[in-house]
């Protein structure tokens, strides 16, 4: 697969919203590798993906028209769309960005706890 691609792609673990079916439709992924071109998500079934989606990075505030490339049990692998689609306006309130930044705290603390479980678990498998 990697000979294929036409760029580095750096390993990340950030959040992500796969969204489709005119916004109707999500579900949650992990970002697992990124480049300026594409993606592979891990998600928990990949049948239900149409092969043209909205994929929402909240950790990078941009969202991507991307196009479904492969997929496999529990990943698939995504090329953007030339340009990003267009994030909202940045909030400017203070106190709507002091709510935001207590939320994505919240929210890292979360996965922090979701991270050391799965790696216990893991190293309880590990003989």
């Amino acid at each position: 697969m990697s000979e294929l691609r036409r760029e580095a792609r750096l390993r990340t673990f950030l959040k992500g919203r796969i969204l489709f079916n005119n916004g109707n439709s999500s579900m949650d992924c992990l970002v697992r590798d990124l480049s300026g071109s594409g993606a592979r998500l891990m998600l928990s079934q990949t049948a239900t993906l149409p092969e043209g989606f909205d994929l929402h990075i909240p950790a990078k505030d941009r969202t991507h028209r991307v196009t479904l490339r492969w997929r496999k049990e529990d990943s698939v692998g995504v090329t953007f769309a030339e340009e990003p689609v267009q994030p909202p306006a940045p909030e400017t309130d203070p106190a709507a960005l002091l709510a935001r930044i207590r939320a994505l705290e919240a929210e890292n603390e979360s996965l922090r706890r979701q991270l050391k479980e799965a790696e216990t678990l893991l190293l309880e498998r590990t003989p």
